[in-house]
């Protein structure tokens, strides 16, 4: 329970704020783009707060958000379970006959994918808190109109979905960078270069499972 809840603080907790900070802007960026691409007299102008919000919901907050975090909380993991497999600490503890494994890499894993739901709803929220101040300075199209287009035509299951796949997501980056790491041998170059193939293995695994996933989800 201890290591739990250090891989909730470490992994989790230290991670909202690059969410936060990357949702608002991309967020914004997603309603600036629509708005300027979506100036069509045949389309009613709430459309730009119902593709964001849809790009947001689906894609954005669980995919992309994760292929980010693969990139810190991924090589975290994997540079601080190499470290300690280079410097023998994994030998010592299995040595006094402690499971080296269990007791290293499944509180990352559990606390990371039980953590995951909170980092998506930030994510979700700051992403259309971002769109929400894009229209507010500049008035095209106008706050009630995008907030309209927000709750135009919603699904609720789109939430679930998306924080199930980012669940799942969370679980592939939190065990292939567990694994890299583990697995580590050699020096100090060998816990970058493992760290490096966790993130590297993550992204390809991440884009893979989204493909199968929402077609399994969605189709």
């Amino acid at each position: 329970m201890k290591e739990f809840m250090k891989g909730i603080y470490a992994l989790g907790v230290n991670s909202i704020w690059i969410v936060i900070v990357i949702s608002f802007f991309i967020g914004a960026v997603i309603v600036l783009q629509i708005a300027l691409n979506i100036d069509s007299p045949l389309l009613p102008r709430f459309t730009v707060g119902m593709v964001s919000r849809e790009i947001i919901l689906l894609e954005f907050s669980s995919t992309i958000m994760c292929l980010i975090l693969s990139g810190k909380v991924g090589s975290n993991v994997a540079s601080e379970i190499g470290s300690m497999r280079i410097t023998e600490q994994i030998d010592a503890l299995d040595i006094m006959g402690v499971n080296s494994a269990n007791y290293l890499i499944l509180p990352k894993i559990v606390s990371f994918v039980a953590f995951m739901p909170v980092l998506v709803i930030f994510s979700m929220f700051m992403g259309l808190i971002g769109g929400y101040i894009i229209c507010m300075v500049l008035g095209t199209p106008s706050v009630e109109t995008y907030v309209y287009g927000i709750q135009a035509f919603f699904r609720e299951s789109f939430i679930w979905y998306s924080i199930l796949k980012s669940m799942l997501f969370g679980f592939i980056i939190a065990s292939v960078a567990a694994y890299f790491g583990y697995t580590a041998k050699g020096g100090a170059l060998d816990v970058g270069k493992a760290s490096t193939d966790s993130v590297v293995i993550n992204s390809i695994l991440i884009l893979v499972t989204d493909l199968v996933f929402t077609q399994l989800a969605m189709g």
